[in-house]
Parts: structure tokens; C-alpha cells; sequence
């Protein structure tokens, strides 16, 4: 299983230059690679990154601004030209669907693959999706438009076997490794109770990661994404710039702070910087001065949760 880890596509906002994306990631987590917005070249940017398309069956969008999703199309007529046969999973505001199916109507192409959409329109926070592996949960953000974080959490792990202790008890047999795993205490023939603490090794730690872009500062994001192991969150401005923050809702990399603070998360992930700052160090170092475990992100590099 690899490590999950957040691959940062793109990290600028608006337009798209010859050294700046805008916003795109790739989340791998528990054998999942998800795809966080979908910014002009995207696809660009997965071949640089050396990521396999056929490994994306899940898009999150988290609004209708262009920045966030003009290389979606393209991206999808590439999965089509491809050959690519399997599903994909797109979870968007409602709307998106409705722009994709339009093009492709026009275009006159026909996709040998299905798209299925999951149409987000609440305000309120719901979990998208749920298996035996993730949970994935809407972060209603305070935007120009209607726009979503998203929250992933890995679910619990099964324990590791301790094969040296299970060796040393012939009873057990291979059919037991399974609730052993999950938890269980083994039962001896004769009765004997062996605690699963004496059979098995502690699980690795559950991670999280919480994506918020693009919003206003917003407190009410604090309780949901408390104890996140990385929080991404968008800078767009520097403080100097704070009415245009206000006015265009978005966020300053000190406000970006303030709410990973008082979230405690472990670690804040600055990014959608503005073409108006031409050092995204200055937004760190902005950052530092609230809350000391913060990044500047950057364009295809990799951040282990």
C-alpha cells in the first residue's frame, strides 16, 4: 500500500501561465487516487507528475469558477481517446453536468465510458462517500458562488498480525487471521482465552485531509476539520490586501492561519496564490506568524500526510 500523500497539480488562482497552474491535486489514499478540482492543464501536469489516468475514478469539484475546472473536458476526452472503459465519479455542484453533457453533445462525441454525477446544492455538510476504506464529507465554504471543501478520513485499520506469537500457538489456523485482524481474542480448544493484544500489533494511525478552497474567512469550517493531519487552504492574498480578500471572497494566507490554529490541525498547506505576488514565500512567512507547521505548496511536489 503506498503512503498517502497530496500530489499538488496546481496551486495558483485565475490564469493559467507558462509557469503557474491553477487549482488541481491528486490525493492518494488506502490505493484511492482522487482528483481535487480540475483547473486548465491538469492532464498536463498528471504526466509530469507520472500519474496513470486510469487510476482517477473519482473527481471532486468544488465549484463552477473556470479556474477550478476548464481542464475537466479535456481531461475527459482524453480518458475517451484513450479507450478507457471503466466509470468515472464526479461530485460537483449541480450545474456541471449540464456544461459537460452540452460539449459533448456538440462535439458529437461519444464516450465509451460512463460518467456518474453526484450533484451537490446543500449548505449543509454531507458525507459523499462511504466504504469500507474512506468517508469522504462536503465543507460548505463562504464563497462568490455556491462552493465545497471536501473532508477525507481514512477508516480504521485492520491490526498487524504478529506472526511470531501466532507461530508459537498451533491452534490457530489461517481462517482465524481475519478476526484477529479486526480485533478479536482467539479461543483455545480447551477454552483458554488469548487477548488479541498478545496476537496482533497495533494499527497504524487513521489520517485526514481537509481541502478548503476557494472561501472567505470562515470560522464555521473550525469544528469540522479540528485535528485534521493537513488542512489546504487557500491564500490568495497577503494581509496588505485584506479588503480585496473581503471583497472577492477569498482568504489571506494569516487568515488561512488563524483557522488552522484554532482547528489544530497538524499541519497548514497555503496555496490558489494571486499573480499579484510574485514570492509565494511571503505568503509562509505571513503565515508563521500565527501558526508555526504551515507550507507554501508548489506545483508538482508531493506532501506525505
Amino acid at each position: 500500500m503506498e503512503n498517502t500523500a497530496l500530489t499538488i497539480l496546481g496551486c495558483h488562482s485565475s490564469i493559467p501561465t507558462t509557469k503557474f497552474y491553477p487549482t488541481s491535486q491528486i490525493l492518494k489514499i488506502k490505493g484511492y487516487y482522487f482528483l481535487i478540482d480540475c483547473g486548465e492543464g491538469t492532464q498536463v501536469q498528471l504526466r509530469k507528475s507520472k500519474i496513470k489516468f486510469n487510476k482517477i475514478e473519482h473527481i471532486f469539484i468544488s465549484h463552477l469558477h473556470g479556474d477550478h475546472f476548464f481542464g475537466l473536458i479535456g481531461l475527459l476526452s482524453t480518458f475517451n481517446l484513450l479507450g478507457r472503459e471503466k466509470s468515472v465519479n464526479i461530485y460537483a455542484p449541480k450545474g456541471l453536468k449540464e456544461i459537460i453533457e452540452s460539449h459533448f453533445k456538440w462535439s458529437y462525441t461519444k464516450l465509451k465510458y460512463y460518467i456518474i454525477y453526484i450533484e451537490l446544492s446543500s449548505d449543509k455538510t454531507e458525507k459523499i462517500l462511504d466504504n469500507e476504506k474512506v468517508a469522504i464529507y462536503t465543507i460548505p465554504l463562504k464563497h462568490r458562488i455556491y462552493t465545497n471543501g471536501f473532508l477525507f478520513k481514512e477508516k480504521s485499520n485492520y491490526r498487524k498480525l504478529n506472526m511470531h506469537a501466532i507461530q508459537q500457538i498451533p491452534y490457530i489456523n489461517v481462517v482465524d487471521y481475519k478476526n484477529l485482524k479486526i480485533g478479536k481474542d482467539f479461543k483455545t480448544h480447551d477454552g483458554i482465552i488469548i487477548p488479541n493484544s498478545k496476537l496482533t500489533f497495533n494499527p497504524k494511525n487513521t489520517l485526514s485531509y481537509a481541502f478548503c478552497s476557494d472561501t472567505s474567512f470562515y470560522p464555521n469550517i473550525i469544528e469540522q476539520i479540528q485535528f485534521v493531519d493537513l488542512l489546504y487552504h487557500e491564500s490568495t492574498f497577503l494581509n496588505i490586501e485584506k479588503i480585496r480578500a473581503i471583497n472577492t471572497g477569498h482568504s489571506t494566507a494569516y487568515q488561512a492561519a488563524i483557522i488552522a490554529k484554532e482547528a489544530k490541525v497538524k499541519k497548514l498547506l497555503l496555496g490558489h496564490y494571486s499573480h499579484r505576488f510574485t514570492d509565494i514565500q511571503d505568503f509562509e512567512k505571513e503565515a508563521q506568524e500565527i501558526f508555526n507547521h504551515v507550507e507554501a505548496s508548489k506545483s508538482l511536489q508531493t506532501y506525505l500526510l
